[in-house]
């Protein structure tokens, strides 16, 4: 199995950019899609971004797509959340996730969590 493990988040002004990493601790992400997920306070986990392992393609929700872009490293160790003109709403715990069968866009598909990450947007 693969344990996610993120870094990267902080604290940043409104209209800054930040850049989460996750790496695969234990194992690659060679034949995991993964994907990022963020949870605010009081409110529900919420996808953001996916990627496939084998086509590389990815997924975006509405809310951040043009703003927010997944990557991942050609090695399959790494994935990565690059940010863009944040705003004090993204203000959350960010997830990185691995699944093992489906492409990660709702929790449910999810086998394996990291710990999360905090980003906090300042206005």
């Amino acid at each position: 199995q693969v344990q996610p493990v993120e870094s990267g988040g902080g604290l940043v002004q409104t209209g800054g950019s930040l850049r989460l990493s996750c790496a695969a601790s234990g194992r690659t992400f060679s034949r995991y899609n993964t994907g990022w997920f963020r949870q605010a306070p009081g409110k529900e986990r919420e996808f953001l971004a996916a990627i496939t392992w084998s086509s590389g393609n990815t997924y975006y929700a509405d809310s951040v797509k043009g703003r927010f872009t997944i990557s991942r490293d050609n090695a399959n160790t790494a994935l990565y959340l690059q940010m863009n003109s944040l705003k004090p709403e993204d203000t959350a715990v960010y997830y990185c996730a691995a699944a093992s069968s489906r492409v990660p866009t709702m929790s449910r598909y999810v086998d394996y969590w990291g710990k999360g990450t905090l980003v906090t947007v300042s206005s």
